[in-house]
């Protein structure tokens, strides 16, 4: 196993719960990329019925992890869907039969700190706040010893099997999955799997709220309001990311400008479009993503290595374990994608 995300762990663990001998392995340590932070949001609500049944299945698989950790896991405040999704996205619950509900600006539940709500927002009420540290130390706890700081730099078939190389010598596994985020796509290259390698930067932003009461997740896409994913991070602490394009956060704007001018975008509006958050930046969480990808997960397979990648896929996390897992152990077609 490659790659210590909350994705790599899931797999992992689900491998040990099979009985399998599992190594994972990660050149900083578990959570530490694009799975760090304190929090990510939750739902069933996408803009596939195949995927938002996915969606429920690993909510399920949510409820077994926090009834395992002895406390939540996931924040169960809803999250609100509106502007040019809205309608695609109503459609895709209805087609699954997933539990939602439309609602207007006044609705008295509303939980937001916004001046001016949109005027129609899906309700997905299976939806909330993933607490991601707690999730990674249950899983960082299941697999004890099986998890190892170390990075991979080569991987090569042997026979039927693979040898991964580290900087502490080569060492032979039966097979190998490739969870590692923004370096699967070199790994997987040298074993003949393509994945792919456009990067580009994101970064989201944490504010104060004075707003009392636990808070909504929502994804907004309104039409002439910057397009914005929000929720809470913690008591009194309001996330912002903001979606901007690739003038703003392709690969080759570099970091610190692709930072400075998300912060300059999500910063105004704070400032202009919400009630309650002051326009003060308290924390800042950057990431490298995989430019395009949307929602959905894909699996590629070669011989005894198996890639995953895609975006959005914490909140996949406890199925993607299982499907991993099986993928590993039984075999998988080559291609699989789950859009």
């Amino acid at each position: 196993m490659i790659g210590a995300g909350v994705v790599g762990l899931a797999s992992a663990a689900a491998l040990l719960e099979r009985g399998h001998d599992v190594v994972c392995l990660d050149r900083l340590g578990p959570m530490a990329e694009r799975s760090t932070g304190t929090s990510r949001i939750f739902r069933l609500a996408h803009g596939s019925a195949a995927l938002v049944d996915l969606a429920r299945q690993a909510r399920a698989g949510w409820a077994r992890w926090s009834e395992a950790a002895g406390r939540p896991l996931i924040r169960d405040v809803g999250c609100l869907i509106s502007g040019a999704v809205t309608l695609e996205w109503t459609a895709c619950m209805r087609k699954a039969g997933a539990p939602f509900e439309v609602v207007g600006p006044d609705w008295p539940e509303l939980g937001l700190p916004v001046r001016r709500a949109p005027d129609v927002l899906l309700h997905d009420t299976t939806g909330g706040a993933i607490e991601t540290v707690n999730a990674g130390t249950y899983l960082v706890g299941r697999l004890g010893e099986a998890l190892r700081v170390a990075a991979v730099y080569a991987l090569e078939q042997r026979g039927s099997g693979a040898r991964v190389h580290t900087p502490d010598g080569p060492f032979d596994a039966d097979a190998v999955l490739i969870a590692a985020g923004a370096g699967t796509s070199p790994l997987a290259a040298q074993v003949g799997i393509y994945t792919p390698t456009v990067l580009q930067h994101h970064v989201r932003f944490t504010f104060a709220t004075s707003r009392g009461g636990p808070l909504r997740s929502w994804i907004d896409e309104t039409p002439g309001v910057p397009s914005t994913y929000q929720h809470m991070a913690g008591p009194g602490r309001w996330t912002v990311g903001g979606l901007f394009g690739n003038a703003t956060v392709a690969w080759e704007v570099g970091r610190d400008e692709a930072v400075r001018t998300s912060r300059e975008a999500v910063v105004d509006y704070v400032r202009e479009h919400l009630d309650g958050v002051e326009p003060t930046v308290l924390d800042e969480l950057y990431c490298t993503t995989m430019a395009e990808l949307g929602d959905g997960f894909h699996l590629r397979r070669n011989g005894p290595f198996t890639a995953v990648y895609g975006d959005n896929l914490f909140k996949f996390a406890p199925l993607l374990g299982d499907l991993l897992a099986t993928a590993v152990t039984e075999g998988t077609d080559d291609a699989v994608d789950y859009l």
